[in-house]
């Protein structure tokens, strides 16, 4: 659509999941009666990312999940355990799936406007937004931005890790995978003094997309992430015959520093430009859902799209930093950690623990199944950081 008017109820800047998302659940909340500006650089037409993501029941994306799993194994230092997960479902969504929904969907909604061009600043101005793309300006009642356009900086209060991976989707003419079952965590591999691990999800007995993943401060060379998948491959999954079809490189900021929640009193960040982003684990998609739904319910009801928050999210942003601050300081492995988390606790108390959605009782029972002197250190530091 060619746009003649510059005049749009809401802008979104960046048409990843975050924006996508969020565009979704304003029409599906009654906001059809909106103009929305729907803007990126270029459409997303490859399989670029993989979300994965736990939950119970289904969400507003179900339709494109492409595998679901009851049952995970987990290994990790002396424990080795198939875990049953209901009434969760481990998913796997893939990111050409997605776009693909969602290019279909747009097409059928006369109230968005969808433009490919580089967005080039997002600021306020009297009343509303002023988003400039393309050359062109464009203004808007709100904004919502996806897009980080300066890197963070670095602070000596904050932890600043990286989640990196590498993952290939395999294909092996021997029954080589149980495809009801998805590994999870693998830390049977040498650490290197780093948190390292591999999961496993099965598309069927001859196919799965196996993916090396490491904690740590710095990106590693790009050999050792093949390597490393290679050795896995063929010695802990004992497959020496094996077709890569797919490969997906990322790197994912795992951080307890603040994203700013607004860049301006009309401007409104999300994703992972407003801290969608779970310091502790890197999973986002199921953050942004929620915070989709959220925006979108304010501003059907209130006409503002600021959503209060709730006081427990205060006290899971200060579990996140304690441990990042175990493992950045050395406080204890990172496998020891995440077996201590699934071999004492049910999976489920630990889902729900990283869905911010625990008691203050099931807290504590998590607490106190990790190394207690190492995460007390941790709670200090962290707590000192904070003041």
């Amino acid at each position: 659509m060619r746009v003649t008017s510059l005049d749009f109820d809401y802008i979104i800047t960046g048409a990843g999941a975050a924006g996508l998302s969020l565009a979704y659940h304003l029409n599906r909340a009654g906001l059809t009666d909106k103009r929305i500006l729907l803007l990126d650089r270029t459409p997303k037409t490859e399989n670029d990312r993989t979300w994965c993501f736990w939950e119970r029941g289904v969400n507003a994306f179900e339709s494109v999940v492409f595998r679901r799993w009851d049952r995970v194994a987990f290994h990790g230092e002396a424990f080795s355990k198939v875990l049953d997960l209901a009434p969760y479902r481990y998913k796997m969504i893939r990111g050409m799936d997605f776009y693909q929904f969602m290019a279909d969907w747009l097409k059928a909604q006369p109230n968005i406007t969808q433009v490919f061009a580089d967005v080039t600043a997002v600021e306020d101005v009297a009343e509303g937004v002023l988003v400039q793309a393309g050359g062109k300006r464009y203004r808007g009642s709100w904004a919502f931005n996806s897009i980080q356009f300066v890197p963070a900086p670095k602070s000596p209060n904050h932890h600043h890790l990286l989640q990196h991976f590498l993952g290939w989707v395999i294909q092996t003419p021997q029954r080589a995978f149980d495809p009801s079952v998805a590994t999870l965590m693998d830390f049977r591999i040498d650490q290197a003094d780093e948190t390292r691990f591999v999961y496993v999800l099965p598309f069927d007995a001859h196919t799965a997309l196996v993916e090396f993943t490491v904690f740590s401060r710095e990106l590693l060379p790009r050999a050792e992430y093949t390597q490393q998948l290679e050795r896995y491959i063929t010695g802990t999954l004992g497959i020496a015959d094996y077709e890569e079809q797919h490969e997906e490189f990322g790197v994912i900021p795992m951080t307890d520093a603040p994203y700013p929640a607004q860049s301006g009193a009309y401007v409104i960040n999300i994703g992972t430009a407003g801290g969608r982003t779970k310091p502790s684990t890197g999973y986002t998609f199921q953050r942004i859902q929620r915070q989709s739904r959220q925006i979108a319910h304010a501003l059907k009801t209130t006409g503002s799209p600021f959503v209060e928050t709730p006081l427990p999210s205060q006290r899971y942003s200060l579990f996140d930093s304690v441990l990042l601050n175990v493992l950045d300081e050395g406080r204890d492995q990172g496998k020891r950690v995440f077996t201590d988390l699934f071999s004492r606790n049910p999976p489920q108390r630990v889902f729900k623990f990283l869905d911010e959605d625990t008691t203050l009782a099931e807290d504590v029972q998590i607490m106190g199944s990790v190394n207690i002197p190492a995460f007390l250190a941790a709670t200090a530091d962290s707590l000192r950081r904070r003041l």
